[in-house]
């Protein structure tokens, strides 16, 4: 490999691939030097295992997703799972299918989050939070990511699968250990395991629906064809884990950057509540801000050139969202928490063919959230430090000590 002159101290003082990379200091100082010194540079391989692109900068990321012919994602959208080989789901989860299959497997899931199956969640996620916020409000220092931020987003998701409710505990469990790698955050599960546990729970699951198939997206998956023919429950359940993955851990985390914002920021939290800042616009920063994962993962189909630097067919091409969501060009002071930046076209959500199914959902929790405080609480504190989480692929806290005194 003909690897770019990467002769900027910056890149070559943070290993990627370790998962305690960010959790315990300051990331943006790095991708400000990336993006201004070397925008699109080679990591070296380590451990034995292959190099990859880094691309850092807001146009070149957003130009990366749009071009799904020249990068695919077939072969894994994480970084993790390439490095160890090609992604065992690729052509049957939607976010691991190239075209043209992949236009056929969205319209499937698509129809899962048709209005009728989002208003019922939506209304439901909505009296949900104001409940978990009625409880905790005025009894002290409690942990928001275990006593709310991990009940609302599981639950929005169980909701719209029509999961259970006594298997749900297991799924936010197994959610938690899935993307974690080590450390307090993993429950005391394996990844892999906990990724295996998820897939065989939906296909059991998936076969009690396709027998005696509901008014559920679960059923509706189950009785789908594509292509001509049904999916296997297998294709079925690793359809359903991608969707309780992608809306259980990235909403959780970013419910609990938000609250951790609004502590930090108390002119912020002031607007909120006065409603000088607009509920929808607030949102979209909050999402900004978070940036729950970090990046996102193609690789070259074909010769492609990213910002003068030539990739070659079968290259890895990482995305980092965290970067492009904080590159100056594009946001005005883009480390200050405003809620009513705009316009705010963040990446939180990816672009593109591959652009989030679930941004509605994602959305409409952290709208209930800052609606439920607002009209429910009338100061937020920090009583602790909060938990990073270790991993290459999600940032944030795990644990959020605060305290809500009420109105």
């Amino acid at each position: 490999m003909s690897s770019p002159d990467s002769g900027v101290l910056a890149v070559n003082t943070v290993d990627l691939t370790d998962p305690a990379a960010f959790a315990d200091r300051d990331p943006y100082p790095f991708w400000r030097q990336v993006r201004e010194q070397h925008p699109v540079y080679w990591h070296e391989g380590t451990a034995g295992r292959p190099g990859f692109w880094v691309v850092s900068r807001y146009a070149d990321v957003v130009a990366a997703y749009a071009d799904a012919d020249a990068l695919g994602s077939q072969r894994g959208t994480v970084l993790d799972v390439l490095l160890e080989g090609d992604d065992s789901a690729g052509g049957r989860m939607l976010a691991v299918t190239d075209r043209p299959r992949h236009r056929e497997l969205r319209a499937v899931l698509w129809r899962a989050f048709a209005p009728r199956h989002l208003e019922r969640v939506a209304e439901r996620v909505h009296r949900l939070t104001e409940r978990l916020i009625d409880e905790v409000t005025g009894t002290g220092t409690f942990d928001f990511a275990a006593e709310v931020a991990e009940r609302i987003p599981l639950t929005t998701i169980c909701e719209l699968l029509s999961v259970p409710e006594g298997d749900r505990a297991d799924l936010l469990r197994y959610s938690k250990a899935a993307f974690t790698t080590g450390g307090p955050d993993d429950g005391g599960v394996d990844p892999v395991e906990a990724r295996n546990e998820i897939v065989l729970y939906f296909m059991d699951l998936a076969e009690t629906r396709r027998a005696a198939p509901g008014d559920d997206v679960v059923s509706m998956i189950a009785t789908a064809r594509v292509d001509g023919a049904p999916l296997s429950l297998e294709e079925v359940a690793l359809n359903c884990y991608s969707l309780i993955l992608g809306g259980d851990e990235s909403s959780r985390i970013s419910a609990v950057c938000a609250v951790r914002a609004l502590a930090e920021h108390p002119g912020q939290w002031r607007a909120l509540r006065t409603r000088e800042a607009d509920l929808d616009t607030a949102v979209e920063e909050m999402l900004r801000w978070a940036t729950p994962g970090l990046h996102f993962a193609r690789t070259a189909r074909r010769e492609v050139v990213i910002a003068g630097q030539r990739v070659r067919a079968g290259d890895i091409v990482t995305l980092w969202n965290i970067s492009a969501n904080n590159d100056e060009t594009v946001f005005c002071s883009p480390r200050t928490f405003d809620l009513g930046r705009s316009p705010n076209k963040h990446v939180t959500f990816g672009h593109g063919p591959h652009f989030c199914l679930g941004a509605f959902l994602g959305r409409a929790e952290l709208h209930a959230l800052s609606a439920a405080l607002v009209n429910r609480v009338a100061g937020i504190e920090l009583r602790g430090t909060p938990t990073a989480i270790r991993s290459t692929f999600l940032h944030g806290d795990s644990s959020l000590p605060v305290s809500f005194r009420p109105r």
